[in-house]
C-alpha cells in the first residue's frame, strides 16, 4: 500500500491560517471528514483531542502528526496541511508548526495501514523532503513529492552496522496508539548513530505488534540500552544492563544526546525490579502523579465494585419481588437480600467480589508507586483497612504507605552484594514490606482513621433533608464539571466508598449527576438547533443514549467546544437532578449501568422524574447561555 492511497486530495489544504492549536485540529478533522472516511466526526474528533492530552503530537521542526483511533473511522485516511504562518502547537521544541499530517485508524485487526503511517512518519525525519512539502504551489505537487519519496524509500528495520570495535547500542521506541511516534523516535535513533558511528538496532512497538525483536544474544552483547517510550515495554529482559530510560518524544528531539551518553556509558544499571537504579524525573507535578496512582487503583477496582454492587442490588430486587417486607419480623428484615435461594446466592457471590474492593484498590495504588514488589504489600494493607474501621480512607493511605515503603527498601537494599540482592523480590520486599505496612496500619493508621471514617459514615446516615440536598448537589455537580476528570472521578469514588458503607443514597445522586450533561445536551440540539453547528446537530442525539447508560464523556466535545457556557448549564442540571435524587429519598446499590439498573433503584419513578428535571434545567440553560453557531 502506497501512503498516497490514504491521503485523499479533497483532504489536503496549501492555505489554511489557524489561529490556535484548537482551531488547527479542527481544520484538520473537517478535511479528513472531507474524504468520506470518517462516519461520526465528533467521535473521531473526541479521540484526536484525547491523544492530545496525554503528549502533544507536535514533535518538532514545524511538524505535527495528531491521530484518533476509533470505530468512527471507516479506512484508514490522511488529512494534509500546510501553515505557511505557522502556529503555536505546544511543540517538543517550541517551534510553531507550519506541516500538519492528521491520521485517522479504525479499530479492525488489519493493521497494513499501519506499515504506510510507520513509514510516513520515519519520512518526515528527512529535511529536504519536509522543505519541499512545505513549499508547494498544488495539491498535484504535493501528491506527487510524498509518491516519488515513498518509491525511493527502502523498508527499514532500524539497524544500522558498523565496524568491529564501535559500540553497540540497543533501543526500544513506543507511543501509547503506536501510529507515530513510534516510528520517528526509531528513525532519529538511527539516524544519530549513523551519524556517530556506533551500531544498533531498534525495536518497534505499535499498533501493529513488536518488530525487530532484541534477541537475547544481542542484549548480552550491548554496551548501552536505550527506552524511549511512554507505553508499557518489556523490562526484565534487560537485567544488568545499562540503560536509558526517557519519553518517546527525547527519541525524535534529542536523539543525538540519547546516542552520546550510551556511547559514553553514561546510564545507570538496570535491575529487575522494575526500576533502574539511580533518581529519575517523573512527568508531571507531584499532584498529576499522585492522581495517576489514584486512578490504578481505581480502575481496577472498579469491575469487582461494579460486578459485585450489581449483584448484590439484583438479589434485594429478588426479595423484595418475593415478600412482603412490611410483613417481616424485625430479625427477618436484617437478613433482607438473603431470603429466598437464589437471592442468597447471588448476594453471596456479590459480596464476595465486592469484598475484594479495597484490598484491590489498595494494592494497584502500590503497585502504580512502587512496581511489581509493591502490590502484595498494598493488598495486605487493603485488607487491614476493609476488616479494620478505617475502610475506603485506610485503604487509601495504605495504598501510598506501601509503594513508597518499597521505594525505600529498594534504596536500602541496592547496596547489599548482588547475591543477596537477587533475593529481594522474591524474599525481602515481601517480608520486610507486609511487616512494615502491618505495624504501621494497626497502630498509626487504624487509631485515628477508623474514628474519623466511622464519624463520616455515621454523618452520612444521619444527615436531615437539607444537609442531604446539599450534598446531592455538591457530588452531583461535581460530575460535570469535567466530565471524566479529577473531580467527575472524585465524586465517583465517593460514591463507591458510600457503598461500601451502606450510604446508598449517595451513588444515587452521583450516578445522576453523570447522566444530565450527555442528555441536556442531546435535548437542547434538538430545541436549540441555531445555537449548534451542523455537526454538532448530527452527532447530538446519540448523547441520549450514553447519558442514560451513564457515560457522562458523550458531553466532552461539545463542552471543548464552548465551555463557558456549556459546563455552566451541565453544573446546574446536575445539581438540580441531584438535590432530587436526596430529596425523594432515591438509593442505588449498583455503582455503574445508567438507566439499566433502574430497576434496583430505590424509588425508581421519582429518580426518573429527577433525570427528567435536571435534564430539562440543562436544556433550558444551554439555550439561553449559548450563543448562536457561526
Amino acid at each position: 500500500m502506497r501512503i498516497t492511497e490514504l491521503l485523499d486530495r479533497r483532504s489536503i489544504a496549501l492555505d489554511k491560517t489557524p489561529k490556535s492549536k484548537q482551531e488547527a485540529l479542527d481544520m484538520a478533522v473537517e478535511l479528513m471528514a472531507k474524504s468520506g472516511k470518517i462516519s461520526d466526526i465528533e467521535a473521531y474528533r473526541k479521540q484526536v483531542y484525547l491523544r492530545e492530552e496525554e503528549s502533544t503530537t507536535g514533535v518538532g521542526e514545524g511538524i505535527a502528526i495528531p491521530h484518533g483511533r476509533c470505530d468512527a473511522v471507516n479506512a484508514p485516511g490522511l488529512a494534509a496541511m500546510v501553515i505557511k504562518d505557522g502556529v503555536d502547537f505546544d511543540s517538543l521544541d517550541d517551534q510553531p508548526v507550519t506541516l500538519l499530517f492528521l491520521i485517522a485508524a479504525p479499530n479492525t485487526k488489519d493493521n497494513v495501514h499501519l506499515e504506510v503511517l510507520s513509514k510516513l512518519s520515519a519520512m518526515l525525519m528527512d529535511e529536504d523532503f519536509v522543505d519541499s512539502l512545505k513549499n508547494v504551489q498544488s495539491v498535484d505537487e504535493f501528491m506527487k513529492i510524498i509518491d516519488k519519496a515513498d518509491e525511493e524509500r527502502v523498508e527499514t528495520e532500524y539497524t544500522v552496522e558498523s565496524g568491529e570495535n564501535a559500540k553497540k547500542i540497543l533501543a526500544v521506541t513506543s507511543c501509547p496508539t503506536g501510529i507515530a511516534h513510534t516510528y520517528m523516535a526509531a528513525e532519529g535513533l538511527e539516524k544519530a548513530a549513523k551519524e556517530k558511528g556506533c551500531s544498533i538496532k531498534v525495536e518497534t512497538r505499535g499498533s501493529g505488534g513488536a518488530k525487530n525483536v532484541l534477541t537475547e544474544e544481542e542484549i548480552k552483547e550491548a554496551d548501552c540500552i536505550i527506552v524511549a517510550a511512554d507505553a508499557k515495554v518489556p523490562m526484565d529482559r534487560f537485567n544488568g544492563k545499562k540503560l536509558i530510560e526517557c519519553p518517546v518524544s527525547d527519541g525524535i528531539s534529542k536523539a543525538d544526546v540519547l546516542i552520546s551518553r550510551a556511547m559514553s556509558g553514561d546510564a545507570p544499571v538496570y535491575r529487575a525490579t522494575g526500576e533502574v537504579q539511580t533518581e529519575t524525573k517523573k512527568s508531571g507535578s507531584f499532584g498529576h502523579q499522585i492522581y495517576v496512582h489514584l486512578m490504578n487503583g481505581v480502575s481496577n477496582m472498579l469491575p469487582f465494585v461494579v460486578g459485585g454492587g450489581i449483584l448484590i442490588a439484583l438479589a434485594f430486587l429478588i426479595d423484595g419481588m418475593s415478600v412482603d417486607i412490611n410483613s417481616l419480623t424485625a430479625e427477618a428484615r436484617a437478613s433482607f437480600g438473603t431470603i429466598t435461594p437464589v437471592a442468597a446466592l447471588l448476594k453471596g457471590i456479590g459480596g464476595l467480589a465486592f469484598g475484594f474492593m479495597l484490598p484491590i484498590l489498595s494494592g494497584f495504588i502500590a503497585m502504580s508507586i512502587g512496581d511489581r514488589p509493591a502490590l502484595a504489600v498494598g493488598f495486605v494493607g487493603g485488607a487491614i483497612a476493609a476488616n479494620g474501621k478505617s475502610g475506603f480512607l485506610g485503604a487509601l493511605l495504605a495504598g501510598f504507605i506501601a509503594g513508597y515503603i518499597i521505594v525505600l527498601l529498594r534504596k536500602a537494599f541496592s547496596k547489599l552484594p548482588d547475591t543477596i540482592e537477587k533475593l529481594a523480590p522474591v524474599l525481602l520486599y515481601p517480608l520486610f514490606g507486609i511487616a512494615f505496612i502491618g505495624l504501621i496500619m494497626n497502630f498509626l493508621v487504624e487509631p485515628p482513621v477508623g474514628i474519623l471514617n466511622t464519624a463520616l459514615n455515621e454523618g452520612l446516615a444521619g444527615m436531615g433533608g437539607s444537609s442531604k440536598i446539599l450534598l446531592g448537589i455538591v457530588v452531583a455537580g461535581m460530575m460535570a464539571v469535567d466530565m471524566g476528570g479529577p473531580f467527575n472521578k472524585a465524586a465517583y469514588v465517593f460514591g463507591t466508598a458510600s457503598i461500601a458503607a451502606g450510604n446508598y443514597d449517595v451513588m444515587a445522586a452521583v450516578m445522576i449527576g453523570g447522566m444530565v450533561p450527555p442528555c441536556a445536551i442531546a435535548l437542547a440540539t434538538m430545541l436549540f438547533k441555531n445555537k449548534f453547528t451542523k455537526a454538532e446537530r448530527e452527532s447530538g442525539p446519540a448523547n441520549f443514549i450514553m447519558g442514560l447508560a451513564f457515560i457522562t464523556e458523550g458531553a466532552i466535545p461539545f463542552a471543548a467546544a464552548d465551555p463557558l457556557h456549556v459546563l455552566p448549564a451541565c453544573i446546574a442540571g446536575s445539581g438540580v437532578a441531584g438535590a432530587l435524587s436526596m430529596a425523594f429519598g432515591c438509593t442505588l446499590m449498583a455503582p455503574h449501568g445508567g438507566i439499566f439498573v433502574f430497576p434496583v433503584v430505590g424509588n425508581a419513578m421519582m429518580y426518573l422524574a429527577a433525570l427528567a428535571v435536571g435534564t430539562i434545567v440543562g436544556t433550558v440553560l444551554l439555550g439561553v447561555l449559548k450563543k448562536p453557531a457561526k
